[in-house]
């Protein structure tokens, strides 16, 4: 045990046989929902298969906020830049406004 690392970010994973989430379904798919757990489904005394909680939502500004925290300064400033011209070329053009109903 002294040579081993010790990490807590190493979740222990609940294991199911494919019998008993078949069974219990929707109790085991609200665990991976709302507890945000991750579950092997196994059958044979073999993993099949992995139920894992899909990644919380995010919109586009989100995500590309997330990008921009990662770039050098230098990035980011022509990024941004690029960003503040598509808006200003894209703004005030009522010409630009296609009716949906012409033919």
């Amino acid at each position: 045990m002294a040579n081993q690392i010790q990490s807590d970010t190493l979740l222990e994973m609940k294991t199911l046989s494919v019998t008993e989430v078949a069974r219990n379904f929707r109790k085991v798919l609200d665990a991976v929902e709302h507890q945000q757990e991750e579950i092997v489904l196994v059958r044979n005394r073999k993993q099949v298969a992995r139920l894992v909680p899909e990644a919380p939502y995010q919109n586009a500004l989100e995500v590309f906020g997330d990008l921009y925290r990662t770039l050098d300064e230098k990035s980011a400033d022509a990024l941004s830049a690029a960003v503040s011209a598509l808006r200003r070329s894209r703004r005030g053009r009522l010409s630009e406004v296609r009716n949906p109903w012409a033919g």
